[in-house]
């Protein structure tokens, strides 16, 4: 059964129904230097993909894939009231790691805020993060699904929006347990990747619906869950992780939401739905499920002009997860 945030429902702005009110699109493993190989990319369907543990990461690393993580960290800064993480720890003098920072704003950011941390270390993929960063902030090319080595244990651990990129969460979850100091916390931040409405405005043949269901099918079949927030829950108490909890928000698609930050957020999900849908369905479409291009770019141009409508009001359920590794461990 699908996880629904249990808040009230989100109350309709009803003079955002029509489009043309003002609506728009504008809008470890042994860590890897710099070497040539890794900085060499992959094109493929008009877009670049990263070359370190090619395929493993299943969307693009180009410019217009790192302006919209910026955006969808904004998106989530706001969903979460301005903060950064909801684990109750005290910042100063921590060790930390954000796996899978991507452009690694949310290190930068999380350094910035908190000049006394002891050490962020942002690890991902791609090296597309900036040289200029907060002192106690150090980025690194990696495989996280690898394993771990030779690491001062942690203090904290971020893992923020990584559906579709790991094969194995049980086994990156007891990693990040096995690499966390006793007392240490985990954080996992994820949406549930399943659209709903609360009005009946979704219909189950819209093109966003289509979409999610095509992204979750090639998610399986290259053995990367879509959908691993539902999980998250288990996953950790499996792992021996304790003083769990597990906090549910709402995410609209759309400035359909009568509350200013629920329409912030659903403003930008909205362009994030329509600058970013080609990412999203090149490679899994394409060589995944076999799809032609032409019946992909009628996809990405059904969820675009839907995207649009102020009639529909499409929702995740975004999700966070907590937990703590105990201090007798």
């Amino acid at each position: 059964m699908a996880h629904r945030a249990t808040t009230d429902p989100i109350e309709v702005d009803i003079g955002e129904e029509n489009p043309g009110a003002g609506g728009g699109t504008e809008s470890s493993s042994s860590t890897t230097s710099l070497s040539s190989s890794v900085l060499k990319y992959e094109y493929r369907h008009g877009r670049r993909y990263h070359a370190y543990q090619s395929g493993s990461y299943p969307f693009p690393n180009d410019q217009p894939e790192q302006d919209r993580l910026d955006m969808i960290h904004h998106v989530f800064y706001r969903l979460l009231n301005q903060r950064l993480y909801l684990a109750p720890i005290d910042p100063s003098g921590l060790r930390m790691l954000d796996i899978g920072t991507g452009t690694g704003v949310w290190a930068i950011q999380m350094g910035d805020e908190n000049p006394t941390i002891a050490k962020i270390v942002g690890n991902d993929l791609s090296p597309i993060q900036p040289a200029w960063v907060p002192p106690n902030v150090h980025f690194v090319v990696d495989d996280v699904e690898k394993d771990w080595v030779g690491n001062k244990p942690y203090d904290y651990i971020h893992c923020r929006y990584m559906a579709g990129s790991i094969r194995d969460w049980p086994r990156l979850i007891q990693q990040c347990y096995d690499n966390l100091a006793p007392g240490g916390w985990l954080e996992l931040q994820e949406s549930a990747n399943t659209l709903y409405s609360e009005d009946g405005s979704l219909k189950p043949d819209s093109w966003m619906v289509k979409m999610m269901e095509g992204l979750l099918e090639a998610g399986d079949k290259i053995g990367q869950t879509l959908d691993p927030a539902p999980s998250f829950e288990g996953w950790v108490r499996e792992a021996g992780f304790t003083n769990v909890q597990k906090h549910g928000f709402k995410l609209p698609i759309g400035p359909w939401p009568k509350d200013a930050r629920l329409k912030e957020c659903g403003s930008f999900m909205r362009v994030n739905f329509i600058e970013g849908v080609e990412g999203f369905t090149a490679q899994l479409f394409i060589d995944v499920l076999g799809w032609t291009q032409e019946d992909v770019a009628a996809l990405n141009a059904g969820v675009r002009a839907e995207a649009l409508k102020g009639a529909v009001h499409p929702i995740f359920d975004f999700l966070v997860v907590t937990a703590q590794k105990p201090l007798t461990a």
